[in-house]
């Protein structure tokens, strides 16, 4: 029997969320280049930190509830689908209360309306999330991977292609965040028409404790996580200044934004794959072969051919980033491995190490940003590769080495 045969609903999930991703990342270079040909490096600087801000406390949203659903038993799936409810509804709005705070305070510091104005619209997306959360989970535990993937395209391709068209229009930061906020219900209402859904009152809803046990280290997790593809950018506008922080979030975009969308679309299917398979050891080893053979050779070639499309795509303007595009580019294949292991320990309920490992990854990536700006952005894209190589392939072996022994043993 041939692979594709053996992984069937996992290489179409696969395909979907990789096409999803292509797709959204694509629509972002779109951006870029409007941006590039419209906006001075500081301009874009300036919504960079306020996204990177933003996208950190985003990683907050990821806590763990919509994978309890996806894995819950049967007979427990309506009272999960219950106390969700109710956690995303605290947990958004909650957010939401959260980040005006934070601009309320960042204003009072600063005086800066404008960055307080990027930070409250960015806020705005938390109100449309949770009222749309639960029929996600359910539509992913359906195995309907393939709506949910063009559903989340759909919501950034929108939001992008508005970005674009403001950024030729009244070009400013501005730009760069409001197709946020009007993208949302795209999103929402999409959703809620895949897969309705309304709670049974009949049914009490589950205990809370079995979503603080496994949510707390999955929340550690992605909130780490973010910090690790975003506080680089807040290392580098705090010790180099917005100008050069607008260069590295081109560079960003270009190169590892587009190229880690493989890994994030590789996470996205493999946790269903793997709560659904009878032999989820054999179903991992099977996945991650096709993966990297799919994954690598994309990320290879589009790193290879950065010097050409950078000058084409940017102007002559953006010359000398090509080199940082490249290097960017490299670093999702070892992100490819590591996101493997991280959905493994997830799917046998060991996200506790998961978060040892990504923070220890994290504070690696912030200290070698820290240590190399004074070197400049190409040496830090370097680090970053080097570091990324080192510490995600590492975690990778440690956590899958077991894992593809005991596979051997069985097949012997």
């Amino acid at each position: 029997m041939m692979l594709t045969d053996r992984l069937g609903p996992f290489a179409r999930h696969l395909t979907a969320y990789c096409l999803s991703e292509v797709a959204a990342k694509a629509s972002r270079l779109l951006v870029v280049v409007a941006v590039a040909r419209t906006m001075d490096a500081t301009a874009i600087g300036v919504a960079a930190a306020a996204l990177a801000a933003a996208d950190i406390l985003k990683a907050l949203t990821e806590n763990g509830v919509g994978q309890r659903i996806i894995s819950a038993r049967p007979d427990a799936l309506e009272a999960t689908c219950r106390t969700a409810r109710r956690i995303f509804n605290v947990w958004c709005f909650g957010l939401f209360a959260l980040q005006i705070a934070i601009g309320a305070v960042i204003f009072a510091a600063t005086g800066d309306w404008a960055l307080f104005i990027l930070i409250a619209v960015l806020a705005g997306e938390y109100v449309f999330m949770p009222a749309g959360l639960v029929h996600c989970a359910l539509a992913m535990r359906e195995g309907r991977l393939q709506e949910t993937a063009a559903i989340a395209a759909g919501q950034v391709v929108g939001a992008n292609v508005m970005s674009a068209i403001l950024a030729v229009l009244v070009p400013g930061p501005l730009a760069l965040v409001l197709p946020r906020l009007l993208a949302a219900p795209i999103w929402l209402i999409a959703m809620r028409r895949l897969r309705p859904w309304s709670p049974d009152r009949n049914v009490a809803p589950a205990p809370l404790r079995p979503f603080v046990s496994y949510g707390l280290s999955v929340l550690g997790v992605e909130v780490t996580k973010a910090m690790r593809l975003q506080a680089d950018k807040l290392v580098i506008v705090a010790l180099l200044g917005t100008e050069a922080l607008g260069l590295y979030f081109m560079a960003f975009n270009a190169g590892l934004g587009l190229a880690t969308s493989f890994a994030q679309a590789f996470s996205v299917a493999l946790f269903p794959h793997l709560c659904a398979a009878s032999d989820p050891a054999a179903a991992l080893r099977r996945a991650m072969g096709l993966s990297l053979a799919v994954i690598a050779p994309v990320v290879i070639a589009q790193a290879m051919a950065a010097p050409f499309y950078v000058p084409i795509l940017f102007g002559d303007h953006w010359q000398g980033i090509d080199t940082i595009v490249s290097v960017l580019c490299l670093a999702a294949i070892p992100g490819v491995l590591w996101s493997g292991a991280a959905q493994w320990l997830r799917a046998q309920n060991q996200p506790q190490t998961e978060l040892l490992l990504t923070l220890a990854m994290t504070l690696a990536l912030i200290a070698n940003t820290a240590l190399l700006a004074r070197y400049g952005l190409t040496s830090i894209a370097f680090g970053y590769l080097a570091v990324a190589l080192i510490t995600q392939i590492g975690a990778a072996l440690f956590v899958l080495a077991p894992v593809y022994r005991f596979t051997r043993q069985e097949a012997f």
